[in-house]
């Protein structure tokens, strides 16, 4: 790490009574070598806004702004974490500013000046809800480098005909490259969490992989994969005229809904938006 002054983050925690709260989702990263990897992963952080979610005691903040975050906008839902984040802020002067709120809650894309990305070691619990509301506007963002649940991660990056393939694959490559980076052992946490992470970058696309709306794309992939091992042509059917769709979309309705590509479910899309 840079030679910032700050105290080992074991000590951080013990001093300010950070016990990880399972009713949060936390499991914190002391492994300052590790967090900087993480940085890294992100990209060149110098210009606008980094905005992280969940910081906890800071590991993860000091690495950004060690390795050159010009702004770092942290949003911490745990006031017990503040005097930490207190204590880098005092070290990397007018870099870190840091919010007291509910991720969930709240516009990232609303926060400092573009370029923006986030980079954030997610809460398991809220992690999935939070990356589909920022997917709903990933042209806001530069880029998004998050830490997941390895099996959520999986999910992300998965292909057609992949067991993993579904509803989350469709939503986060319709609009960005997802490429994942790193896994990270269970160890690497205090306290460590049941399951192996996976570090994951997303690149969103200058346009969406096909032309499709959101909202009609997602009651497709619903519908599809909400009775995923049925034949398109039974599975659809909760949408109107199943045949009309498909013969529209140009798709044999007795293929399943994990063998299509997001192409395909994007003409589905159209098909549903042009039927009515």
């Amino acid at each position: 790490m840079a030679d910032d002054g700050l105290p080992p983050l074991r000590e951080v925690i013990a001093r300010l009574g950070l016990a990880a709260r399972k009713s949060l989702g936390q499991h914190f990263l002391l492994d300052l070598n590790l967090t900087r990897r993480i940085a890294r992963a992100a990209g060149d952080l110098r210009l606008g806004t980094t905005i992280e979610i969940g910081p906890g005691p800071g590991g993860l903040t000091r690495a950004l702004l060690a390795e050159g975050a010009g702004k770092v906008i942290a949003i911490e839902q745990d006031p017990r974490c503040l005097p930490a984040l207190d204590e880098i802020a005092a070290a990397y002067l007018g870099r870190l500013e840091y919010r007291l709120a509910d991720a969930l809650e709240l516009d990232p894309a609303s926060l400092g000046e573009p370029p923006r990305r986030i980079v954030a070691n997610l809460p398991y619990n809220v992690a999935t809800p939070l990356l589909l509301g920022w997917l709903r506007r990933a042209e806001a963002f530069e880029s998004i480098t998050v830490m997941l649940q390895k099996e959520v991660a999986d999910r992300l990056a998965a292909a057609p005909g992949a067991e993993d393939y579904g509803r989350l694959a469709i939503a986060a490559q319709w609009r960005c490259r997802v490429a994942p980076q790193f896994n990270v052992a269970r160890e690497a946490f205090v306290p460590p969490p049941n399951v192996a992470s996976t570090v994951v970058r997303l690149e969103p696309l200058s346009v969406p992989r096909a032309p499709a709306r959101r909202e009609t794309l997602e009651r497709v992939t619903a519908a599809a994969f909400g009775q995923r091992r049925k034949m398109l042509r039974s599975s659809l059917k909760q949408l109107g005229d199943a045949g009309a769709l498909l013969a529209a979309a140009g798709i044999d309705g007795t293929r399943r809904a994990e063998e299509l590509t997001i192409e395909e479910f994007c003409a589905l899309a159209r098909a549903l938006d042009q039927s009515r």
